[in-house]
C-alpha cells in the first residue's frame, strides 16, 4: 500500500462493553534508560473488571454480530486459566447468553483464578485433554449442534477472539491513541504488546499502515515461532475484507520478537517472576506470567538494550490477565 493514501475501512458495529477510554501514563519507574526512551503505559486492564484486559475490545463486536444472529449460547475456548474464556464468561452472563466454555485442563485442578472466574459466572465447561484440544473447532462445532438441536442458536467465538472481526477491537484501540496522543501533546513512537493468537496485533498493525502512522508496532509473542507470522496475516487479511479494503497492505513492518517467551506458553522462568515482583513493588501494577509479564520484561529489556524499534516515546499496553496470577501465589511467597 502506498504510504502517500489512507485508505478508508467500514468498521462494524458493535456495543459499548469496554470502559473507554483507558487511561495512559508515565513509568518512569519501570525505565531502565530514560536518555533513551520515556516509557508510558495504557491501561487496558482498565477496560472492566471482570471483563478486564484486551479481550473485552473484541467482545464488543462478537456479542453484538450474535444479537444481530438470534443466538442464544456463546461457545469459545482457551486455557484452563484462559482471559479470554473467562471475559467471555462475564460478558454473556451480562447480556444473559447462555455461555459454554472448551477448557484444556483437567477436572482435579482446583478452580481458581480465571477458571474459578468463568464457573462463578455460570459457564457451561467442557475439559479437554492437550491433546483433544488440538480439535477444538471441530469440538466447539459439535457443541453447538448439540444446541441447534435444541432450538438454540450458537455462536462460536475462535481462539483468543482472534479473527477479521475482533480484529476491529484493537483497531479502533489505535485510534483511541491518536486521540489521547492529541490531548497529551505526545506522539508515541513504538506501541508494545503481549502478541499471542494474532488479533491484537493485527487491529493495531492495520490501523497503523491505513493511517500512514509510521509508529513501531512491536510485538513480543507469547506462545512460539510456529505460525505466529501466518497467524496476524491471517487476521489482518480476514479483518481488512470484512472492512472492504480491496488493496493489500504491507507486511514489511510486522515486527515479533520471540526473545521473551523462554520455555515455552505459560511456562514460567526467573527472570519474568523477578519482573513481575518489581514492577508490583515500583508501581502497584500487577502483571501475569503468560502475557502481559513476558511482554513488560521484553519491552523494559530492549529499552535497556537499546533496540532501536523502542526509542523516543514509547507505549506499553497492559492488556490484562492479572486473574492469571493467583494460581501460582507460591511463586512470589
Amino acid at each position: 500500500m502506498s504510504s502517500a493514501k489512507r485508505v478508508v475501512i467500514n468498521i462494524p458495529d458493535k456495543l459499548c462493553i469496554s470502559n473507554a477510554p483507558t487511561p495512559i501514563h508515565r513509568l518512569d519507574a519501570l525505565n531502565p534508560d530514560p536518555d533513551w526512551a520515556t516509557l508510558y503505559i495504557k491501561r487496558d486492564d482498565f477496560t472492566g473488571f471482570e471483563t478486564s484486559g484486551n479481550k473485552v475490545r473484541r467482545s464488543d463486536y462478537y456479542l453484538c454480530d450474535a444479537m444481530k444472529k438470534g443466538a442464544g449460547v456463546i461457545i469459545t475456548c482457551g486455557s484452563l486459566q484462559s482471559n479470554h474464556a473467562r471475559a467471555t464468561a462475564s460478558v454473556s452472563a451480562r447480556f444473559s447468553f447462555k455461555c459454554h466454555l472448551v477448557l484444556q485442563g483437567s477436572a482435579d485442578t482446583p478452580p481458581d483464578g480465571n477458571y474459578f472466574l468463568s464457573r462463578l459466572f455460570g459457564a457451561k465447561i467442557t475439559l479437554v485433554t492437550p491433546e483433544k484440544y488440538e480439535n477444538r473447532d471441530e469440538i466447539m462445532r459439535e457443541i453447538g449442534e448439540r444446541y441447534r438441536s435444541e432450538g438454540c442458536v450458537p455462536y462460536i467465538i475462535p481462539a483468543g477472539g482472534s479473527d477479521g472481526l475482533g480484529m476491529f477491537g484493537y483497531y479502533e484501540v489505535y485510534h483511541e491513541i491518536l486521540r489521547q496522543e492529541r490531548e497529551m501533546g505526545v506522539r508515541f513512537d513504538s506501541i508494545c504488546f503481549a502478541d499471542g493468537s494474532g488479533g491484537t496485533y493485527a487491529g493495531l498493525y492495520a490501523a497503523n499502515e491505513l493511517c500512514c502512522g509510521g509508529k513501531n508496532i512491536v510485538g513480543f509473542n507469547v506462545t512460539g515461532r510456529e505460525y505466529a507470522r501466518e497467524k496476524v496475516l491471517w487476521v489482518l487479511e480476514e479483518g481488512l475484507a470484512l472492512g472492504g479494503v480491496r488493496c493489500r497492505v504491507s507486511e514489511r513492518n510486522i515486527y515479533q520478537n520471540f526473545d521473551y517467551l523462554g520455555p515455552g506458553y505459560g511456562i514460567v522462568y526467573p527472570e519474568l517472576t523477578e519482573q513481575i515482583r518489581i514492577t508490583a513493588r515500583r508501581t502497584g501494577i500487577v502483571v501475569d506470567l503468560v502475557y502481559t509479564g513476558k511482554s513488560l520484561l521484553g519491552t523494559v529489556s530492549e529499552i535497556a538494550g537499546h533496540n532501536p524499534r523502542l526509542r523516543g516515546n514509547v507505549l506499553y499496553i497492559h492488556t490484562g490477565g492479572q486473574f492469571g496470577i493467583f494460581p501460582y501465589k507460591e511463586l512470589f511467597s
